[in-house]
C-alpha cells in the first residue's frame, strides 16, 4: 500500500507540476537543433527528486549528505530550466553537490586519487545525461532499465543500499515515464530531470563500485557513455563548440536523418543496454566484459557515422 500511495501522490505532484509550469511558461520551444517540432512543457522530470524526497523524510533521513548534494543540484538545475544561470555559479554548485555525495560514499578516507578518477567519472555522467536527453522516452526508459538493473544487484548479488531507495526511484520513473514515454510527450525532463536523475543513478552506481571494489559495473551506463564522449571527440575532430547545442549525437541521426519514430530509438538503446546488463550479470570477469562491451560499442559507432553521417550534412 506504501508503494501505491507514493505512486499516487507522483502522480498528483506531476500533474500539479504541470498546471504551475504552464502558468509561469516554463516550456521547451524547438529550434533547428530540436529533435522535436513542438511546444512542450519543461522540467517533468523534477518527480524524481519529489520520489527521493519521499523516501528521505518516509525512511528516516536516511543519506542526508547525499540528499543534501541532490537537492543543491536540483534547485540550480531547476532554475537554469526558467532561466539561463551563470555557468560559474551551476559549476560550483554541481562541485559542491559532488563533494558532499563523495562524503556520504566516505570517499575521502580513500587514497587521493579515488576522488580525482570520481569528479571526472561523476562529471561525465552528468553531462552525457544532459546532452542525451533530446528524444521522448530516452532518459526515463534508459534510467529505468539501469535503475532495474541496480535493484535486481541490489536484491540477489550485491545488497549494497535501502531496497526501499530504488524502489521509490522506479516509482518516480515510471510516473515520468508515463508523460514523457509517448508520441507527444506531454513534458521533458529538462535539465532539474536529467541532472537529478543522473546524481542519483551515479550515486548507487557509486555504492556498487565502492562496496564491491569492481569498476566493471561502470558498463551499466555503457551506451550513453560511449554515445556522449564519441560524439563530443567527433565534434572537437570537425573543430566545433562542444558546448553549443547540436545534433550529432547517434541516437539522433537515427530519429532526425533516418527518420526512426522517437519511441523506437528509444527502445533500442533500452533493449541493447538491456542485453549488455544481462551478459554483466552473468560473467564473473565483469571488468574484462566491460572494456570488451565498450571496445565494441565504439567500433559499431564508428562504422554507422562512416555510413550515415553524411545525411546530417544534406
Amino acid at each position: 500500500m506504501l508503494y501505491f500511495f507514493i505512486l499516487l501522490f507522483l502522480f498528483i505532484i506531476e500533474l500539479a507540476y504541470f498546471k504551475f509550469a504552464d502558468h509561469f511558461n516554463i516550456i521547451d520551444k524547438p529550434n533547428q537543433r530540436s529533435s522535436h517540432t513542438s511546444i512542450t512543457l519543461r522540467g517533468g522530470g523534477i518527480i524524481v527528486y519529489f520520489g527521493i524526497l519521499f523516501y528521505f523524510l518516509i525512511e528516516g533521513l536516511h543519506y542526508p549528505w547525499f540528499f543534501f548534494g541532490l537537492t543543491l543540484i536540483s534547485i540550480i538545475s531547476f532554475a537554469d530550466d526558467i532561466k539561463p544561470q551563470s555557468s560559474k555559479i551551476r559549476l560550483i554548485i554541481h562541485f559542491i553537490s559532488l563533494a558532499l555525495m563523495f562524503y556520504q560514499w566516505n570517499l575521502f578516507e580513500l587514497p587521493w586519487y579515488y576522488t580525482i578518477i570520481a569528479l571526472i567519472f561523476c562529471t561525465g555522467v552528468l553531462n552525457a545525461y544532459n546532452f542525451m536527453d533530446g528524444i521522448n522516452g530516452i532518459t526515463g526508459g534508459y534510467s529505468f532499465v539501469v535503475a532495474s538493473a541496480l535493484c535486481y544487484i541490489n536484491l540477489y548479488q550485491v545488497s549494497f543500499v535501502d531496497a526501499n531507495f530504488i524502489y521509490f526511484l522506479l516509482i518516480a520513473l515510471l510516473v515520468f515515464n508515463f508523460f514523457n514515454f509517448r508520441k507527444k510527450a506531454k513534458c521533458f525532463a529538462g535539465d532539474v530531470g536529467a541532472v537529478s536523475i543522473a546524481f542519483i543513478i551515479v550515486y548507487l552506481l557509486g555504492l556498487l563500485i565502492i562496496k564491491t571494489n569492481d569498476f566493471g559495473y561502470i558498463i551499466l551506463l555503457a551506451l550513453y557513455g560511449v554515445d556522449a564522449i564519441l560524439t563530443i571527440i567527433h565534434r572537437l575532430i570537425l573543430k566545433e563548440n562542444i558546448f553549443e547545442p547540436h545534433r550529432k549525437h547517434l541516437y539522433q541521426i537515427l530519429a532526425n536523418e533516418l527518420k526512426l519514430p522517437h519511441l523506437l530509438v528509444s527502445t533500442i538503446y533500452m533493449i541493447f543496454q538491456v542485453v549488455v546488463i544481462i551478459g554483466l550479470l552473468y560473467t564473473p570477469y565483469k571488468l574484462i566484459y566491460s572494456v570488451a562491451v565498450i571496445l565494441i560499442m565504439i567500433i559499431v559507432y564508428i562504422l554507422f557515422m562512416r555510413k550515415y553521417f553524411h545525411l546530417h550534412r544534406v
